[in-house]
């Protein structure tokens, strides 16, 4: 296990190289002169051209890339073009907020439809099941910001029980995590009752009913388990878009994270604001894809034993063989 681990986190290396690179392109060749709107468009040719050398646009865009990478590798994540604060400082001030926010929604995702998708598939075409079929299309649907416009009107400006905006208070972060995570929970809800009913009617499932289990045990015990895998991928895969989605909920609702920090970088082109944002939104979503694999370990034993040691039995002598 520990083996497949190193491997996995080694691999994220060049990814990690070649999403920053391709970012550093696309910015480098983009409209745009970042000393020109810095300075303004008032500004003197001499006093932009002054601005460019001091910041290296001049030199070449693969001196730019690897002069920037050689920084960040030793954690210097450069100097922002329009705050002219360190980068490292501007995102140690942002990221917790986008973190709370994404694997907030992740987790009540996580305990809200695991529950609702069982509840589903035990009363698969109820009137329950069919009404939250229908409510779970109207919600999948709905955009982000339009939904949280709405929670807005209804939760802070008529009915005035949580803030509009903010993010300091748990009262605050209501509204933005239920925003963020309500089409998850519709979304992943419907997956948790397809694989139910899929696993409930496996004849392992008939053969604990017929030796008198308790419906509940049999649904916790024997056929959850065996239902999560397309769930633990399903979440897996929201956990980038949880991430990246975070800039309209940050504009939507005020918050100062890491999405509203990338989308003013943006308009600026301070490259090293982006570049340091799509680095640790990378690493994130690397990060959370290796904990779904691992997780899959612990939901199926059949994939735990593949990256177990195994002993085999080679002219009567017993030899480790790992499965990493």
């Amino acid at each position: 296990m520990i083996k497949y681990i190193v491997k996995r986190i080694l691999q994220m290396i060049p990814i990690i190289i070649g999403v920053s690179f391709v970012v550093h392109m696309l910015l480098s060749f983009s409209p745009g002169d970042p000393a020109r709107m810095i300075l303004g468009i008032q500004a003197e040719q001499e006093d932009v051209d002054a601005l460019r050398e001091a910041l290296g646009l001049n030199d070449p865009v693969l001196v730019q890339y690897f002069s920037y990478m050689r920084g960040a590798v030793t954690g210097d994540l450069g100097v922002s073009y329009t705050t002219r604060q360190r980068v490292a400082d501007m995102i140690s001030v942002r990221l917790p907020a986008t973190l709370i926010l994404s694997f907030g929604s992740l987790f009540t995702i996580m305990i809200i439809a695991i529950p609702l998708g069982i509840a589903l598939a035990v009363k698969q075409n109820s009137i329950f099941d069919n009404v939250m079929r229908v409510v779970s299309l109207i919600l999948a649907a709905m955009p982000a910001f339009w939904l949280g416009l709405l929670l807005i009107i209804l939760f802070a400006v008529h009915l005035r029980i949580l803030p509009a905006n903010g993010f300091d208070t748990w009262q605050a972060r209501i509204l933005p995590i239920v925003c963020s995570s309500v089409a998850g929970w519709m979304l992943t809800s419907r997956l948790v009752r397809a694989s139910m009913l899929d696993v409930i009617r496996q004849d392992y499932i008939r053969t604990a009913r017929a030796k008198g289990t308790k419906e509940s045990l049999v649904i916790r015990k024997h056929a959850l388990k065996n239902a999560l895998m397309p769930v633990v991928t399903s979440i897996g895969m929201q956990v980038g878009a949880a991430f990246g989605g975070s800039i309209i909920i940050e504009s939507l609702f005020g918050i100062n994270g890491m999405g509203r920090m990338m989308m003013d970088a943006l308009r600026q082109k301070d490259i090293p604001t982006v570049m340091s944002g799509v680095i640790i939104t990378a690493v994130v979503i690397a990060v959370a894809n290796l904990l779904t694999d691992l997780t899959y370990a612990f939901v199926d034993p059949r994939i735990k034993s593949m990256y177990v040691k195994k002993k085999v039995i080679v002219g009567g002598k017993a030899n480790a063989k790992s499965g990493g």
